[in-house]
């Protein structure tokens, strides 16, 4: 897989092999079909009062903890607590919402405030952090501290006998768990297990992982090299292809907090210094994989638009940035980049980046360590002499970026933001009025106002937009395709 499993909880952190591991163990209320469109999942049948105010939710039959105890209504009700505090879609949906609580085992009620069109949305999105049902217990716990429990009541169980932390993370189909009777599609669907046991091995040097794929000693490489693809190509038992078809954005998570990114020009300055092109080729080689794009939203999405983007056509323009630097009273100090070295991309971005920086007198300090590591440390507010950091690599999908509602990155309220923790009043508005818009188009409008605004204030950097191909053994299929998260249900191996 991608990485280390440092965290096993899918609330407290955004990293995507959280995710994973919270697709296996827990369930959702509503997920997304390949269409991406939301469809009911735990949830039996719904109502919505004329108003548009009242919503009432009924579980479906057979939802068990893994510990044979019964889901009830209000472990969901905990659950969407927690998830919304960490979300930015859940964090939209809360301020709109009067009460929410449970009417019996198997009923709950979300009373809203105010309309809000994207109740369902919300809970059945795949971008991370994932609204998963929790236990009671774990659900009370505080957002911001990692719950202990290991319990869900999804199609896998976590078995902790076998699993070695930093080693391997062993899931096994659970017996007793009930899927929908429609057919899998995207992360919605019957959820039918067809493997007694999925092995997350963790193997931090590619060359190791693709020898162990070509010998079959593994099913299933994350993410290939695209350098690697020549050597697997004309391999009958080895088969490539792309499993989130909205492709990935990488982008620069700047922190807000500190000098020199507290300062606008010094984060007006990152536009232009970056060469998506350069980043995107040192990972992907082949162009056919990658393009540069300008807009917030991501390229190929509904909400693409060019609005404000002067400065791509401008960049890379070093002497801009190195002016823009100047302007923001850059005094000298190092900057520091955390630099995963496990994870291909992101390890060459940060290489790249320092360079750059350098070019134009700013001093680096390259913070080398594993991805599972930055994963903890990026959540540091302190000055980086207290084990802070200004600047790490990491990527979402086209089809997380385009929901600025949603996508918790995009949310500007301060401490309550993402790691980078970014200010601003305006793009909080133009969220709700987003959140409000009542057909595509108006969307799209406000859209191009969030953009116009996004890019004046730069709350991150762009790095480019790629398709990432997974590659498997040939014998192994049935996988889904879905953006952010990778199934293991309904995958088959003969």
């Amino acid at each position: 897989m991608q990485g280390d499993l440092r965290s096993f909880d899918p609330i407290w952190t955004t990293a995507n092999i959280t995710a994973y591991h919270g697709a296996m163990i827990y369930d959702m209320l509503f997920s997304i079909d390949a269409d991406f469109k939301p469809q009911p999942q735990m949830v039996d049948s719904w109502t919505v009062s004329d108003d548009k105010l009242t919503y009432t939710f009924v579980l479906r039959d057979g939802l068990a903890w893994h510990d044979g105890t019964k889901v009830t209504a209000a472990d969901c009700v905990a659950s969407i607590k927690r998830w919304a505090a960490r979300d930015g879609g859940g964090q939209a949906l809360m301020a709109k919402t009067g009460s929410m609580t449970a009417k019996d085992d198997k009923t709950f009620i979300i009373a809203l405030a105010a309309p809000f069109g994207l109740v369902i949305n919300v809970l059945a999105k795949p971008s991370t952090p994932v609204c998963f049902m929790m236990p009671l217990k774990d659900a009370e716990t505080d957002p911001n501290q990692q719950i202990t429990g290991r319990i869900g009541s999804g199609p896998f169980i976590f078995n902790v006998a076998e699993t070695k932390p930093g080693n391997r993370y062993v899931y096994d189909r659970n017996p007793h768990y009930v899927p929908r009777k429609e057919p899998a599609s995207g992360m919605a669907g019957g959820k039918v297990v067809k493997v007694d046991r999925v092995i997350y091995e963790n193997l931090a040097d590619d060359q190791t992982a693709l020898a162990a794929l070509q010998t079959g000693e593994i099913d299933f490489f994350e993410v290939i090299p695209t350098d690697f693809l020549p050597q697997v190509k004309d391999d009958p038992n080895i088969t490539v292809e792309v499993l989130n078809k909205t492709g990935n954005m990488g982008f620069l998570a700047l922190n807000h907090l500190h000098s020199p990114f507290d300062n606008i020009k010094a984060r007006q300055a990152m536009l232009y210094l970056v060469n998506q092109t350069d980043f995107l080729k040192a990972s992907f080689g082949d162009a056919k994989y990658y393009r540069t794009c300008n807009s917030y939203f991501g390229c190929g999405t509904d909400m693409e638009n060019d609005a404000n983007t002067d400065w791509f056509k401008a960049a890379p323009d070093k002497a801009m940035a190195k002016k823009l630097f100047a302007e923001s009273g850059y005094d000298g100090r190092k900057v520091v980049i955390l630099q995963p070295t496990n994870f291909a991309f992101m390890n060459n971005a940060a290489t790249i980046l320092g360079q750059e920086l350098g070019d134009i007198g700013v001093k680096v300090d390259l913070a080398a360590s594993d991805w599972g590591s930055v994963i903890t440390r990026r959540t540091v507010q302190a000055p980086d002499d207290k084990g802070g950091w200004d600047i790490f690599t990491t990527f979402s999908s086209g089809y997380t970026l385009s929901n600025p509602v949603a996508y918790i990155a995009d949310a500007t309220n301060g401490k309550k933001a993402w790691f980078g923790w970014p200010t601003d009043t305006v793009n909080e508005t133009l969220r709700d009025e987003w959140a409000a818009a009542p057909t595509l188009a108006d969307r799209q409008a406000v859209a191009r106002k969030i953009q116009e605004n996004a890019w004046n204030f730069v709350p991150h950097a762009f790095l480019g937009q790629w398709l990432a191909p997974v590659a498997h053994r040939s014998n192994v299929t049935g996988w889904l395709a879905v953006p952010e998260v990778i199934p293991f249900w309904n995958v088959s191996k003969t």
